[in-house]
């Protein structure tokens, strides 16, 4: 049997009359909350970032794709549907869906009010899926083949401001071309989205892509622009570049993150708090194990003269109380693992912890718990705890035989 873990199964558990005892076990609650600390704040960064990423992408795609004199104007000049790429561009690997859209600056006018907005035209390609989930109010619309649909989307925001409710006409105007006369049109409120990012929720509503066609005197092959989404936001760059190539010199494909540097800037730095969290509170971890270790050398100095006598090598020594701080590391980690994943869990179906939506884009904590990340995260705790007890144990060979067996 091996002798440095034979002893440290005996020596299991007898430490409550001693100082190590509360020592030992305030070492396991720090343990246990720095890495809670640790689950939660990667789940929480993980979970917001990947929240914001999806409203943004939701209003404009992961990749966008319109003529390069756009400079997101809504006034910009048309482009053909007519494309090699459209839609075959779906059936390339990495290519979820494309859609066509268009834009165009009106003006929302009820009997006392007064609110600019902008109208994206959708086509019967257009997929729901995003604004399905930001409903609050009605429901979304089909774009007809047969007809002009005279429905509209618009958000929670703007109908707060101008008192709309689902099922109200509304009239909406717009400038044409050189024609100093605006053009009106009315529209039935179908549906009130809500995604608490207010540069979208103050101005975007959603229409038929006809309306804007015929207010521009285009035919029915001309649109702003095509909108791309792909299957993994982490091969963004990548698959830009892909579309840039596939689409011909005429035309320009943005991702999402060019589109809207100030938004995943922000998002970025969110990182760098992260990273200090972890490297805190394993310090914080990592400076209590060293603490205990070299307290429970200090109270087994005449246990360890006895076995040096006795003819027990260092190496031999450093590994019984490397075994003991393991197992200490491991009962906090245990714990870490309970309250980290158990809050995370009640917040993900609960959503009980509130944000202020009007500063975060959001109305509560968002959660992804990961477990490749949350066993990362163990797997580092463990290792480098283990790593700096190396330190203190090496006190143990300048201990001599005589002195610690005659130590009190």
């Amino acid at each position: 049997m091996n002798l440095p873990v034979f002893i440290a199964n005996r020596l299991g558990g007898k430490d409550k009359e001693n100082l190590s005892g509360p020592v030992i076990r305030i070492a396991v609650i720090t343990i246990a909350l720095g890495l809670a600390v640790m689950i939660l704040a990667v789940a929480v960064l993980i979970g917001f970032q990947a929240e914001i990423r999806n409203k943004v992408i939701g209003f404009s795609a992961h990749i966008q794709i319109d003529n390069f004199d756009s400079n997101a104007s809504y006034e910009a000049s048309p482009v053909s549907i007519e494309q090699s790429f459209y839609p075959e561009m779906e059936e390339v690997e990495g290519i979820r869906h494309i859609q066509v859209f268009a834009l165009k600056a009106g003006i929302i006018k009820t009997e006392d009010q007064l609110h600019g907005v902008v109208l994206k035209g959708i086509g019967p390609d257009y997929d729901w899926d995003f604004f399905k989930k930001n409903l609050i109010a009605g429901s979304s619309f089909q774009v007809p083949d047969s007809r002009i649909s005279q429905e509209l989307l618009i958000s929670g925001r703007i109908s707060k401001k101008l008192n709309l409710k689902v099922g109200d006409d509304v009239r909406m105007y717009f400038l044409s071309g050189s024609e100093a006369q605006p053009r009106g049109r009315k529209f039935i409120i179908s549906g009130i989205y809500e995604t608490g990012l207010e540069e979208f929720d103050e101005a975007y509503v959603i229409g038929d892509i006809r309306h804007i066609q015929s207010l521009n005197n285009w035919d029915s092959t001309m649109v702003s622009g095509f909108e791309v989404f792909i299957d993994d936001f982490r091969k963004l760059d990548e698959m830009g570049e892909m579309v840039y190539q596939a689409i011909g010199y005429d035309l320009n494909a943005e991702t999402v993150t060019d589109a809207y540097p100030q938004i995943f800037d922000w998002l970025r730095l969110m990182d760098i708090n992260v990273v200090i969290i972890l490297i805190l509170m394993i310090l914080v971890a990592g400076i209590t194990i060293i603490s205990t270790l070299l307290i429970m050398i200090l109270e087994r100095t005449n246990m360890i003269g006895i076995l040096k006598a006795l003819g027990i090598i260092d190496n031999d020594l450093r590994k019984l109380f490397l075994y003991l701080t393991a197992r200490i590391i491991a009962k906090g980690m245990l714990w870490g693992n309970i309250f980290g994943i158990g809050i995370g869990l009640v917040q993900y179906y609960t959503h009980i912890i509130p944000l202020d939506e009007a500063s975060y884009y959001i109305s509560f904590v968002p959660v992804s718990l990961n477990i490749i990340h949350i066993l990362l995260i163990n797997g580092a705790t463990f290792l480098i705890c283990l790593m700096m007890v190396l330190i203190p144990g090496y006190i143990i060979g300048r201990i001599t035989p005589v002195k610690a067996i005659s130590y009190r």
